[in-house]
């Protein structure tokens, strides 16, 4: 059974501004994509249980933190990130 995934308003604008930022914006749009589609299909086993009940899932150049409500089948991806700026220690 499939997750609605929903992304807080101001986490689209955090998305929007990094693809703006970006140097290859198709690899923003792809991670962005992926991201999307693993969460809707099987959250509780992907990335890694950051704290409590939220998971961090990083498919570069994006990493994303969420919070699965299993009960409502509800992905809410609660902050994103560039992560090739956490990698290069920027």
């Amino acid at each position: 059974m499939k997750f609605t995934v929903l992304w807080k308003p101001s986490k689209e604008q955090n998305l929007a501004a990094i693809w703006m930022g970006a140097q290859d914006r198709n690899a923003v749009t792809s991670a962005a994509h992926t991201i999307d589609k693993l969460l809707s299909r099987n959250p509780e086993s992907i990335g890694e249980v950051c704290f409590d009940m939220v998971r961090t899932l990083v498919i570069p150049p994006l990493g994303v933190d969420f919070e699965v409500m299993e009960d409502d089948r509800i992905v809410y991806e609660l902050s994103v990130w560039d992560a090739t700026q956490i990698e290069s220690g920027e």
